[in-house]
């Protein structure tokens, strides 16, 4: 019996191994190189005559980052706060990106009642980047991203009214959410949250940061 017992602990351990899915998939502590781009923008994604200043807006081409993919064990926290419509497209939008890219993805749901300490939560899991989604974390993430420069920030479907180089953000029109008591855009439009829009800013967002545009905001109203 503890024989048949202890084959069977074995079997389960082995296919949990496996999987990703034991103790050894699951720890992100351990020192390995930093996250690689396979891939680069293409024609349109920025103007080569002009590169965008800090703090500045790019209308890149829609599909210019299609050709842009994280490196092998890319690591991303999903932030995320509020359950309403948009909030829930672009989360599933960045779950379906990080399963087709295959990335590490992990998910961080900041209480309502303390959304710094779900910040908190997300950089102490040291990810190569950590992707916000939910405007009421927008000015939480304006107090302590530019304490954190090492860490990479990407805001969807939202962005910082004043962000460090740290933190990119992929928005639209209808989304254009800044926080800091300037209250919601005119042109907001819930309905903009396609699954189409909420694909593009998780794929082009990503791909700014991967290949070193950051610390700007990437103007989707072109896809």
């Amino acid at each position: 019996m503890r024989s048949t017992l202890r084959a069977v602990l074995a079997l389960a351990t082995a296919a949990a191994l496996a999987s990703g899915c034991g103790p050894a998939g699951d720890d992100w502590s351990q020192p390995r190189p930093a996250p690689t781009a396979m891939g680069s923008v293409g024609p349109g994604f920025v103007d080569p005559g002009s590169s965008p200043t800090p703090e500045g807006t790019i209308t890149p081409a829609p599909g210019s980052w299609n050709g842009v993919h994280p490196g092998s064990g890319y690591r991303v926290v999903l932030l995320t706060a509020g359950t309403d419509d948009p909030t829930r497209a672009l989360v599933k939008a960045v779950q379906d990106w990080a399963a087709a890219e295959r990335v590490d993805l992990r998910t961080v749901t900041a209480p309502a009642n303390d959304l710094v300490s779900g910040i908190t939560e997300a950089i102490d899991l040291h990810p190569d980047l950590i992707v916000s989604a939910g405007n009421t974390l927008v000015d939480p993430l304006a107090v302590v991203t530019a304490s954190h420069l090492s860490q990479q920030f990407l805001v969807v479907g939202a962005e910082l009214a004043e962000p460090t180089a740290n933190v990119t953000a992929a928005d639209w029109s209808g989304a254009s959410y800044r926080g800091e008591g300037l209250g919601m855009s005119s042109t907001y439009d819930a309905a903009s949250f396609t699954p189409q829009r909420c694909e593009a800013a998780i794929r082009a967002g990503a791909a700014a940061v991967l290949t070193g545009w950051t610390g700007i905001v990437l103007w989707l109203d072109k896809v």
